[in-house]
């Protein structure tokens, strides 16, 4: 797996989305034979609500260890659907993604969560990155088509990778004594917590993160 790709998904796991990565999409042509059309980095889904390092029982113990970040521009009483594409360099979008057979092969393994069809659901990605709208049994649903790359500032369709970067450090540093039983396997984060084990300090200009619009 691609290492922007690996710090992406484990940057929205920790954060509170399950993830897919690197889902192939195919389309048969007009051979008959089928072909891959594109490939999308990252898939997420993320439900309304907190999200704590502990076991929130006794809420006065897990109240300061909720993993946050103003980066992902979370909404009140919303699903949140990310569709990522994960570039090492600037934070742009392949055409591909846009794509209708894409789309919906994707989108279709959530259809039962929209009352809108997933026809407009499709439309409103195409037009705008952005569809809003209510979901099947209540409350909202926001999906998103996301670059992460390179970037001078966040926004709903960009997140800058260096902006993971000090999310992750931001977290691993500061619920050090949370984070220190975990294990992590997954390349990035676990060469981002030997960064720290090992004294290294990343300040925000070295690494260049990049702040939201006001």
């Amino acid at each position: 797996m691609d290492i922007a790709v690996n710090l992406v998904e484990n940057y929205l796991r920790l954060t509170g989305y399950l993830t897919v990565s690197e889902l192939e999409v195919q389309r048969k042509d007009p051979k008959g034979q089928y072909r891959i059309v594109t490939d999308v980095d990252v898939i997420a889904i993320r439900m309304p609500g907190a999200l704590y390092v502990g076991d929130p029982h006794k809420a006065q113990d897990c109240a300061l260890l909720q993993l946050e970040d103003d980066a992902l521009m979370l909404e009140d009483e919303t699903i949140d659907i990310i569709l990522g594409e994960v570039k090492q360099g600037p934070a742009e979008l392949n055409s591909g993604i846009k794509d209708h057979a894409v789309l919906h092969s994707v989108l279709r393994r959530f259809e039962w969560l929209f009352a809108d069809t997933t026809q407009e659901v499709i439309e409103a990605l195409q037009r705008k990155l952005i569809y809003r709208g209510p979901g099947r049994q209540g409350g909202h649903i926001r999906v998103r088509i996301v670059a992460f790359g390179r970037a001078d500032e966040y926004g709903e369709n960009v997140i800058p990778l260096s902006r993971i970067i000090s999310s992750l450090l931001g977290f691993f540093s500061e619920y050090e004594d949370a984070f220190r039983p975990i294990h992590f396997r997954e390349p990035a984060p676990a060469f981002l917590r030997l960064l720290l084990k090992s004294g290294f300090e990343l300040t925000r200009n070295e690494i260049g993160d990049s702040t939201g619009p006001d």
